[in-house]
């Protein structure tokens, strides 16, 4: 979605007791769970990327607990998706209109037989023909039992090589068959499942995630500040333990 309904009263209602910062992460967050349709990552060191906010995995944190319920697939927004579903039904719905004035409309155009002849060039009317077959095109539901064409394993492998093809597939078909009514359904599911390949995010190791936090100014981190802090707390090292370890470096 590259639209949605804000409702400036219905939000300041439920998020007035939010901090500036915390405030900013839930509009960003918001925003990038109506523009991509899907759950946020679990990954909060790679959510703090994507809405550009890597010095705040904190009020993140924060605001993914308070508005955001867990799910193995990612953090899922109650109400988004129920103004997701309802603006599916409503383009479903603009789009069957659509199709109903085309079809009128064609009908109407077509000549009588008896003004016809042999020699007329019925190449519009076929062009015309194949048009409102296009337009009529219905989505449909992703079934129980599909399995991952072999396609979509070659898609998977040399777009995103880093992933587990078989374990994106099964998060990709749990989600949408748990989708109610035309939240669920698609025009063209190959394309939706490369979509899924190209945004979902592979969990950080360790190293990543400390290059991900790495501030962009010259601010210290407050995790590498809190590691600091904790060696200092840190009890000193016995004598006779650092003596045994200087006997073993020495045979070493």
């Amino acid at each position: 979605m590259h639209y949605y309904s804000f409702n400036i009263g219905d939000y300041q209602s439920h998020t007035s007791h939010l901090s500036d910062i915390e405030d900013l992460v839930y509009r960003r967050l918001l925003d990038w769970y109506y523009l991509h349709e899907a759950p946020i990552p679990l990954d909060e060191a790679e959510v703090s990327r994507q809405i550009r906010m890597r010095t705040h995995t904190e009020s993140i944190a924060i605001v993914l607990r308070e508005y955001f319920e867990y799910t193995e697939n990612g953090w899922i927004h109650h109400r988004a998706n129920k103004e997701i579903a309802k603006a599916d039904d409503k383009s479903e719905k603009a789009k069957a209109s659509a199709n109903a004035r085309w079809n009128k409309k064609d009908a109407n155009a077509l000549p009588p037989q008896s003004d016809s002849n042999a020699t007329h060039n019925t190449l519009p009317k076929t062009q015309d023909t194949k048009h409102i077959k296009d337009k009529t095109q219905r989505g449909s539901r992703l079934a129980n039992d599909f399995s991952i064409p072999a396609d979509w394993i070659l898609f998977c492998e040399q777009e995103r090589p880093e992933l587990n093809t078989a374990k994106t597939f099964n998060q990709f078909k749990d989600y949408w068959i748990a989708q109610p009514g035309q939240k669920g359904v698609k025009l063209d599911w190959a394309a939706t499942w490369r979509n899924w390949v190209r945004n979902t995010t592979q969990k950080l190791v360790s190293a990543d995630i400390i290059r991900t936090t790495v501030p962009p100014s010259k601010l210290p981190d407050p995790a590498l500040e809190k590691i600091k802090a904790d060696e200092k707390k840190a009890a000193p090292m016995p004598d006779h333990i650092r003596q045994a370890m200087e006997v073993l470096r020495k045979k070493a």
